[in-house]
């Protein structure tokens, strides 16, 4: 599992300040879709320097932690980077990044 969680805070890592991206998107990009559990396992261990807050469920809400106050420290990081939530939910519609160019591709040639 190693493997796969470095490949996740890889991608974690590409999204841009201002954006997010679901678990469930994540997973499609690795090539394991409908794997977003995975992906939030994998975010557990989550190294520094990892924007970890980037990453919403696939309602555009905050998962919840064991750490205390992570949810709000979430809150606070997207906030400070023009992320704002509406009843407790990031507006996907908005602020969700689309993803790295390659992985776009080849959802598109899978037709994902």
């Amino acid at each position: 599992m190693i493997d796969f969680e470095r490949r996740v805070w890889r991608e974690v890592a590409k999204i841009p300040r201002g954006r997010v991206a679901t678990y469930g998107q994540i997973a499609s990009w690795l090539g394991w879709p409908r794997r977003a559990r995975m992906v939030g396992r994998a975010m557990r261990s989550c190294p520094s320097g990892v924007p970890w807050h980037r990453v919403v469920n696939a309602r555009g809400e905050i998962s919840r932690r064991a750490a205390v106050g992570s949810m709000m420290t979430q809150r606070i990081l997207l906030h400070q980077e023009g992320v704002a939530l509406r009843s407790g939910r990031v507006p996907l519609g908005r602020f969700r990044w689309q993803g790295p160019r390659h992985a776009v591709e080849k959802l598109r040639r899978h037709g994902g």
